[in-house]
């Protein structure tokens, strides 16, 4: 080469420098904060897309980390992350070139983290194999696998009666303290998957360590991932962490994993959306929810599922709280209307003693028929139509008003009353696989001679 040709070539290099320092430019506007509202501030002179992060510098060098949630005109608004103590009026605004991301990896298997990401286990940050957008991106629904298999969930009413298919979306409606989160416990126990992650989100702190000691236990840990945003935290953190557990479920669903997924709760999700609308002056409409929740949950929503043909799936139950027990509840409605099916608890069957407590004449799973059966079906029928008949009919029963002959579907729904009871009852220790459910279902309502109490054990 000769020397004007190596020379050009330091020249080119040079100059390919300095093109890559004119696109990343190192001059940072910075903003003033101009008003701050409850959990709202309002920053000028600086420019941030919604969604990224900016840090608030007050008093004393306090440092807040804020996130844009949206602007009018030349005013942006920001929303916390964490505490606001120290900020002053006119304190310097800082725009972030980083924006909302999940650390994601097989090393969070076994881990508990924050709505950020960050660990409440103490052992220290978990490395990444990736990072991935906060906010995955739609897959196309022609791409999506069929629901074509049953998951085995471990309860047998479930099993059986609402038999759930591998990428089904669930929904877990239920009122306070009727039993769901012992539930989700047994489920992530007892689901046959491959990765089990779990979100719980604006619930008390003191359940956290309650739900993982207790009712996930050990053995339930070593297969999950734990997202825990309490009532506490900001609502802006409560959102992130429901988006960071469906990013690490979609992690492991792409390295073609059968993952459960579990948030606990779909009501509390909806409810932080509506703190951060009603803040930047979004129109409250029904029972005070602004649109964009209505808009938001079926985006959470639709990130579980299957993935393509051959590939990881996600099955999810969502967990609504019906408040007052009233199943038609803005957010519960809205729910029932983009998940896959619905289980219903009772707080009536709860206050018997009956657990779990799943109201079958209020349930139903929408993608059962297409992966069970014919015989299965049959007697999923035959069993509803008599528990129903029986229930429709228990307060005449009761005070002695029917009498025995008088209609013979009554006295057989009344003779198989004890049997279909105990068969929705199962102890909390207690797994039930899917073959062994449906068998005993088969077994209860086909008449082969076999001791119906059998399945009480």
């Amino acid at each position: 080469m000769s020397p004007i040709t190596e020379r050009g070539a330091r020249w080119l290099e040079r100059l390919g420098a300095y093109r890559k320092r004119v696109r990343r430019p190192s001059l940072v506007v910075e903003g003033q904060l101009q008003r701050m509202v409850g959990l709202t501030l309002e920053a000028e002179g600086c420019q941030a897309a919604v969604g990224s992060r900016c840090t608030v510098i007050g008093s004393a060098g306090a440092q807040v980390e804020v996130e844009v949630v949206g602007f009018a005109g030349d005013k942006l608004y920001l929303m916390p992350t964490g505490p606001l103590h120290g900020l002053t009026p006119n304190a310097r605004v800082i725009p972030q070139a980083e924006a909302c991301a999940a650390r994601v990896g097989t090393a969070l298997l076994g881990r508990v983290l924050d709505g950020a990401g960050r660990p409440l286990d103490g052992r220290g940050m978990p490395l990444a194999d990736a990072v991935v957008p906060l906010i995955g991106q739609p897959i196309n629904p022609l791409s999506r696998a069929p629901i074509e298999r049953p998951l085995d969930v471990g309860i047998r009413a479930i099993n059986a009666l609402l038999t759930v298919g591998r990428g089904q979306r669930m929904g877990l409606f239920a009122g306070s303290g009727v039993g769901k989160s012992v539930l989700l416990g047994m489920m992530t126990r007892y689901t046959d998957a491959d990765v089990v992650v779990v979100g719980l989100i604006g619930e008390r702190g003191r359940e956290v360590k309650e739900f993982i000691d207790h009712i996930l236990g050990r053995e339930g840990l070593a297969r999950a991932v734990v997202i825990a945003a309490p009532a506490d935290t900001s609502p802006l953190m409560r959102l992130h962490g429901a988006l960071l557990t469906s990013s690490i479920a979609e992690y492991f669903r792409d390295q073609g994993c059968q993952v459960l997924l579990l948030m606990d709760s779909l009501t509390r999700y909806a409810q932080a959306q509506r703190e951060i609308g009603l803040a930047i002056g979004e129109p409250p409409t029904t029972k005070g929810y602004p649109p964009s929740v209505f808009a938001k949950l079926p985006q959470l929503v639709e990130r579980a599922g299957n993935g393509a043909d051959g590939g990881g799936s996600i099955t999810a139950f969502y967990t609504v709280l019906t408040e007052g027990d009233d199943q038609n509840d803005p957010v519960a409605d809205a729910a029932r209307a983009i998940l896959d099916g619905h289980v219903v608890l009772s707080r009536w069957l709860a206050d018997t003693g009956h657990y779990p407590a799943i109201d079958i004449e209020a349930s139903a799973s929408r993608a059962m028929l297409n992966i069970i059966a014919a015989d299965q079906i049959e007697a999923v029928q035959r069993f509803k139509s008599l528990y129903s008949l029986y229930r429709q009919n228990q307060d005449l029963i009761n005070v002695g008003a029917y009498r025995a002959g008088s209609d013979a579907r009554m006295d057989e729904a009344i003779s198989y009353q004890p049997q279909l009871t105990r068969y929705l009852r199962q102890d909390i220790n207690q797994a039930v696989g899917f073959d062994e459910s449906v068998a005993e279902l088969l077994t209860l309502l086909g008449g082969t001679g076999r001791d119906v109490t059998e399945v009480d054990r």
